[in-house]
């Protein structure tokens, strides 16, 4: 896998469909993937965890009937789109990947989701590693990344 990679966690996808703090680096980001100068990267665990952020955003009422259909749909059709395009990596859920990340939730005492992410990113060698939690980027950071928080 060449070229630089930057790996997304769930809180950095929601920021592309939803508008709060870091959605403008997030679009960017996305921009640089489409042009060619970069490629985004994120597990398949992501898919059904930004899916679960819309719907509770929508039953908590932060996202409307339209916008919630509209954030779900934009978000599955670029996906795909990307992914055939070869801007987008999706890293499979796989036994060898949830049996490394172990070690990192024994490590740093964190979910197995956020372990995962890390094992991900480094699974398609992600040079970059994009999270709106803090605890999270100061793993990715002990962990080799370079790591960004946003928002």
């Amino acid at each position: 896998m060449s070229g630089r990679i930057v790996y997304l966690d769930s809180s950095a996808i929601v920021k592309r469909y939803v508008q709060e703090p870091g959605s403008r680096e997030v679009r960017e980001l996305y921009l640089k993937a489409y042009s060619g100068e970069l490629v985004l990267s994120f597990s398949l665990w992501n898919v059904g965890e930004v899916l679960s952020v819309f719907d509770r955003a929508r039953r908590l009422g932060r996202l409307g009937g339209e916008a919630y259909s509209a954030a779900r749909r934009r978000f599955l059709l670029e996906t795909r789109r990307m992914s055939r395009l070869g801007s987008l990596i999706l890293v499979p859920v796989r036994a060898r990947l949830l049996a490394e990340c172990w070690r990192l939730v024994e490590k740093y005492h964190i979910y197995e989701a956020d372990a995962l992410q890390i094992t991900s990113a480094r699974w398609v060698e992600a040079k970059t590693f994009l999270t709106g939690d803090g605890r999270l980027r100061d793993v990715a950071l002990e962990e080799g990344f370079e790591a960004q928080l946003l928002g």
